[in-house]
């Protein structure tokens, strides 16, 4: 019996396989598609975009070198940020809201809370091939089994197990997590709800032959009609057209209907003369009503699903994995406290449902009528300003996310800042083995003692800051959430938030 079975193989799935062979549990991935190459992964359609939350992560498990490997030759993406005390320097990239784009010189990284200079870039655009075959080498060094060509067709809960079975073969494990997609076999499997909004457009990515290319200017480009994309390479091309999302993946568009769309949306006479590729998408935004039913959970797209406007679905789902892996390795290993688990759906699911309406709100001021548009100019404008820049900014990048961890310290519940020793420690690169981390900035070195209780869980490391932004000790999740933070009497506290996140103290 496994530990836990991840069924999918995606970048979430496999991000969440790495955090659990770090932490030794026993893991097998399912994935439906016999082979990891796909066409629509295929150079111009495979890119994604990856922001600071999600760079933080890939760094904070030693991964970041050759995270960057997979975004080479992408130019303006993936330049390290960092922030000088004046706050001038700024993003390579800042990316777009509901088609406007924004400059990244009017991002105020000044009024950014608690951000300190870290390696990892505020943007970066990779091949997600590649980072698929990056995280699964990962997994496969640390123990996890990954079976491909193997479709889920059940999943039967019992008390102190799952058995999960793919055709004739049969698997059992004591967790199950689904990391298969919007159209999730082990949600519909489980039973959990899938409710929210249907979609407004179609979206269309295609790879075709242009007859008069020069008709199409290059970028992203919002029309009276809907919104079309000529990207970098030659051919490739991006449209959505508001016709309530009657050209699903369901239905196989035709050279012809996608020109009539594309000279609607364009309006140019541009003429496609062939079509190599095509896909089709929605702005269609449903989530989950629990990540969690028993002992079956739900991250990625299988919990959330909505437009790809702004970038934010594998944002959100790195977002997933860090967070899980961490508490159902500790629930596996035995020495979680009572619920950490449930913070999982309490923690992701409110994140997961501010991405939905993120992505409604640009659908909103994109829609083809007069009054939209006259409203979507109001938004112009102010997306145009530093302050409205800044904010689209802190919404992208997670910077201003932070969890209700029932603290009143404003550092607590956000993602931490790199924190970096006179030493040259670094918060990041003590993270690397997955465990919590202690920082004890204290001359008197006040936590040593106490940090001891839980030195199988948390990395105890002190010394003087090059920046402590005030204060005198910090504890971090091993997601990277600040748990714990104190400026003035070091030691208050600490056991019990210590015993609220890494369990009893070992004896």
């Amino acid at each position: 019996m496994y530990d836990v079975v991840i069924v999918g193989a995606g970048p979430v799935g496999l991000f969440l396989a790495c955090e659990l062979g770090l932490a030794g549990c026993s893991v097998q991935v399912l994935e439906m598609e016999p082979e990891p190459d796909s066409r629509w992964q295929a150079q111009p359609l495979d890119k994604r975009g990856l922001f600071g939350f999600s760079t933080g992560a890939f760094y904070r498990r030693g991964l970041l070198d050759a995270l960057r490997e997979t975004s080479a030759g992408m130019t303006g993406h993936g330049a390290p940020v960092v922030a000088g005390a004046d706050g001038t320097s700024g993003p390579p990239a800042v990316g777009h809201f509901a088609g406007v784009m924004l400059d990244p010189a009017k991002v105020d990284l000044a009024a950014l809370p608690y951000r300190l200079p870290s390696p990892a870039p505020d943007s970066l655009m990779i091949r997600l091939p590649e980072v698929e075959a990056l995280l699964a080498e990962r997994a496969v060094k640390l123990g996890v089994e990954i079976q491909r060509g193997a479709p889920v067709d059940a999943v039967v809960q019992h008390d102190e197990h799952v058995v999960v079975s793919a055709g004739a073969d049969a698997v059992e494990a004591r967790w199950v997590v689904g990391c298969d997609g919007g159209r999730s076999a082990v949600r519909r499997l489980a039973g959990i709800e899938f409710t929210g909004t249907e979609p407004e457009f179609t979206g269309y990515v295609m790879v075709a032959t242009l007859a008069g290319p020069e008709k199409l200017h290059p970028g992203m480009h919002a029309t009276p009609t809907g919104l079309y994309l000529r990207m970098g390479v030659d051919g490739a091309l991006g449209m959505m057209d508001f016709d309530g999302g009657a050209f699903d993946r369901s239905r196989q568009p035709t050279r012809d209907h996608l020109q009539t769309v594309l000279r609607r949306v364009s309006g140019t006479d541009v003429t496609l003369t062939d079509v190599q590729q095509v896909s089709t998408f929605t702005d269609r935004a449903k989530q989950a009503t629990t990540y969690r039913k028993g002992r079956i959970l739900l991250a990625g797209d299988a919990a959330h699903i909505h437009s790809p406007l702004g970038g934010q679905g594998l944002n959100t789902g790195i977002g997933d994995a860090m967070n899980l892996g961490w508490k159902l390795a500790a629930t596996v290993r035995g020495h979680a406290p009572d619920g950490l688990l449930d913070t999982y759906d309490e923690e992701r699911r409110p994140v997961g449902a501010q991405v939905l309406d993120w992505s409604r709100a640009q659908v909103a001021v994109m829609r083809p009528d007069r009054g939209t548009w006259a409203a979507r100019g109001v938004f112009r404008d102010l997306l145009e300003t530093r302050d409205g820049t800044t904010y689209v900014f802190e919404k992208m990048s997670g910077s201003s996310m932070r969890y209700d961890l029932g603290d009143a310290h404003p550092l607590v519940g956000r993602n931490a800042p790199d924190f970096l020793l006179e030493d040259g420690t670094s918060l990041g690169k003590l993270m690397r083995d997955g465990l919590g981390v202690v920082l004890d900035f204290t001359a008197e070195r006040r936590l040593a003692g106490p940090a001891a209780a839980w030195r199988d869980r948390v990395r105890y490391a002190a010394g003087t800051p090059v920046d402590g932004l005030g204060l005198e000790a910090v504890l971090v999740r091993p997601d990277g959430t600040v748990a714990w933070a104190q400026g003035g009497d070091a030691g208050a506290g600490f056991e019990e938030a210590a015993s609220r996140w890494f369990g009893r103290p070992t004896a």
